[in-house]
Parts: C-alpha cells; structure tokens; sequence
C-alpha cells in the first residue's frame, strides 16, 4: 500500500497535537507517561516532535486518558488554525481549556 504525502495542514496538524501533549504532560517524564499509556517512548517523542503527524487513534486516545485529556479537547484544539489555537491577552493557564 502506498502512503499518499501528508498535506501542509496534516503537518500542522500533528505539530499542534505533540504541542498539546508536551504542555499537558508538564514537568511528568517522558518515560513514565509512554509506559502508563502502553506505548514506546520513542513513539511519544514522534508524536510530540509532529514527526508522527497522524498517530493512531488508539494511540492518541491512550496518552489522553494517562494525562486525563478529553478526547473532544483535544481534538477542538488540533484542528483550529495555529493563530485561533493561541490567546493573545489571556492569562489563564494554557492547559485550562483541556481540563474536562
């Protein structure tokens, strides 16, 4: 099977993702988190690189619930555009609008 080239808005897509992912993650280890989510280290370091720009959706779903982020969340945020995805004045904390 051939694997079509991602798109430009796939690529910020999964680069919005693994930001998403690292800031939730906060000050836990890498290591820690992939082992409670059953998945490799080196996985979530693709993911949260954006080298993975579209991981498995029982990947994504595994890591969220470790970091106890809401699958809609998550998914409201890849998909807005970069400058949307970021307040210019707010001073609440960025992972607010994921907490659910």
């Amino acid at each position: 099977m051939v694997r079509l080239p991602l798109t430009p808005e796939e690529v910020e897509r999964g680069q919005r993702l693994g930001a998403i992912l690292r800031r939730a993650r906060g000050g836990r280890s890498m290591l820690a988190t992939a082992l409670d989510a059953r998945v490799s280290p080196e996985t979530l370091r693709k993911i949260e690189s954006g080298r993975v720009a579209t991981p498995a959706f029982p990947t994504i779903a595994a890591i969220a619930d470790v970091l106890g982020l809401s699958l809609d969340a998550v998914w409201a945020e890849i998909n807005q555009p970069e400058h949307a995805a970021k307040p210019t004045t707010s001073t609440r904390n960025p992972r607010t609008r994921l907490a659910s």
